[in-house]
């Protein structure tokens, strides 16, 4: 039996072509292909093993605008209902969105039918409990587990009930502009000014949900914005935080050339000035552009957080993923009120990172969740109960949260440190653990390569819930703080290894390191290449 959920729930190539419970399974786990058929047996299998800390069997289903998410929804509410479940859809939407929906209904649970940055051809589901939290392994597993055993009885749908249970029993609006309203009179009081852009800005919204609005929504707050991604053939089609990497540059003359829409469209406005903003398809993370003596660059996660703490020097509690720059967490425990946390990748772990740390009160709480990608998780105020909060990774959310960070600082770019990261493909992934005699030798040799270079001190090795197979080496290099790691990744066949310094030069030949320990995994994982 394999594990269905990836880092960030289920995704595939959608394919409506007929099959059984079993060949579904088959599908998506050998091919990467989702059909309906697997939708309908995941509804099922969901409506089974509902998750602990909620009450009655409600179920929100939410989809972006893929071509074939409406159908995927139907087969879904097929299955809830072959569970007793009573389900609620609430239409095209975004991932936020979604969340919302979940505490407005005071449901049991809520999916989200996307694939995030991924293709337009391809389409998954996100899942969520009652207090709006992503799901987590032990529960993806139960899922899994219960999906393929339901594969394995013979059980037929009638047609008269095929054809009314697609059908939800009840639809519900969320208006995620009223949240935005709610949630920026909370956050505009931690910051001196309102925020302002002396300069239009241009707005990708990857040609999602937020495409339709948010533009407007931002003009009617005193902006002066312009929507570019509906000028794409399709969602995620050249536009979007998906096309969008952190570190990356443009020049002038390379800007012409781009094929992304944002990118293409920007036009000078001054060093330093935020020019353009990107969300993802599902509207959760967000990105910005800002302008270079040369050109221009994305501004990313780490960015924004160290703007948010630049402008609004209070006692934050941040979780950071492991893919974060270290220099971020670095300047955060040098910080005598602030309090930085390392999580493994996900914005799941951000929040599970902080939610013991969401206290009950009437303020907005100082704590955020950020990922390099453009994910920023912030608390957001419970729809019925005063004083109670959730985690949520909000695209349109986080724009505001950096306009009013970039808007009322002296900006003064983040200061990075060194930060790469490679791959291996490794279709023989269960060769690393980070427990067993290859993960020894891999810390051997980046220790013995580190103290051939410098001095090493406070070496720790450890790992992060979240992350079984991850080896994460800790140290104080030359009295800089120093992170290794490697993993499997969670949506790809491959391992990742990843190297931090939290000052901008290591001092050394830090590639070559990350080389030798690449090399070594190719030879084991691929000796017959040797």
């Amino acid at each position: 039996m394999s594990n269905l959920f990836g880092t960030d729930g289920i995704r595939g190539r959608v394919v409506l072509d007929e099959c059984d419970d079993a060949g579904a399974l088959q599908r998506i786990v050998e091919q990467r292909l989702l059909t309906p058929q697997l939708m309908k047996l995941l509804g099922e299998a969901l409506g089974r093993c509902l998750p602990e800390g909620g009450e009655g069997n409600q179920i929100v289903i939410g989809w972006d605008n893929r071509p074939h998410n409406e159908t995927l929804a139907a087969w879904l509410t097929l299955g809830f209902h072959a569970s007793n479940c009573t389900v609620v859809h609430i239409g095209c939407a975004s991932t936020p969105m979604l969340h919302y929906a979940v505490l407005e209904t005071n449901s049991r649970m809520g999916c989200m039918i996307t694939a995030s940055h991924n293709p337009v051809e391809d389409s998954g589901i996100k899942v969520f409990d009652a207090r709006g939290r992503k799901s987590m392994p032990d529960y993806e597993n139960l899922v899994s587990s219960m999906a393929y055993s339901l594969s394995e009885e013979e059980r037929t749908i009638e047609n008269e009930i095929r054809e009314t249970g697609m059908h939800p029993d009840e639809r519900h609006n969320v208006d995620h502009q009223d949240w935005l309203q709610r949630r920026l009179s909370l956050v505009r009081p931690l910051f001196q000014h309102e925020f302002s852009l002396s300069n239009p800005l241009r707005l990708d919204c990857s040609k999602g949900h937020a495409s339709t609005w948010l533009s407007t929504w931002l003009e009617q707050q005193g902006l002066s914005v312009e929507e570019v991604s509906n000028k794409a053939k399709a969602m995620n089609d050249d536009c979007g935080a998906g096309e969008l990497s952190p570190g990356q540059a443009w020049s002038w003359s390379e800007i012409k050339t781009s094929e992304h829409l944002l990118i293409q469209s920007l036009e000078s406005q001054g060093v330093g000035a935020v020019v353009g903003a990107a969300l993802d398809g599902d509207g959760d993370r967000c990105l910005l552009v800002r302008e270079t003596d040369t050109g221009v660059e994305v501004v990313d996660g780490d960015d924004i957080a160290d703007a948010l703490l630049q402008a609004c020097p209070q006692a934050w509690k941040v979780a950071a993923s492991i893919e974060s720059n270290l220099k971020l967490l670095s300047n955060i425990h040098q910080h005598p009120q602030m309090q930085g946390f390392e999580t493994a990748v996900g914005d799941r772990w951000l929040s599970h990172a902080l939610e013991t740390h969401l206290a009950d009160q009437k303020q907005q709480p100082l704590l955020f969740g950020i990922e390099d990608s453009g994910h920023l998780v912030f608390p957001s105020p419970h729809p019925h109960t005063a004083e109670k909060w959730s985690l949520v990774g909000d695209g349109a959310m986080t724009l505001l949260l950096s306009l009013l960070a970039f808007g009322n600082v002296e900006s003064k770019p983040m200061e990075k440190g060194w930060k790469k990261r490679l791959s291996v493909k490794n279709p023989n992934r269960w060769m690393w653990d980070g427990r067993n005699a290859l993960s020894n030798t891999v810390e051997s040799m980046v220790r013995t390569h580190l103290e051939q270079a410098g001095t090493v001190v406070d070496w720790v090795r450890g790992g992060l819930p979240g992350e079984s197979n991850l080896m994460l080496v800790r140290c104080s290099f030359n009295g800089m703080d120093m992170s290794f790691g490697l993993r499997n990744s969670g949506t790809q066949e491959k391992t990742s290894i990843s190297l931090r310094f939290s000052q901008p030069d290591p001092g050394f030949d830090a590639m070559l390191l990350m080389r030798s320990v690449q090399n070594l995994l190719l030879r084991t994982f691929n000796p017959v290449s040797y």
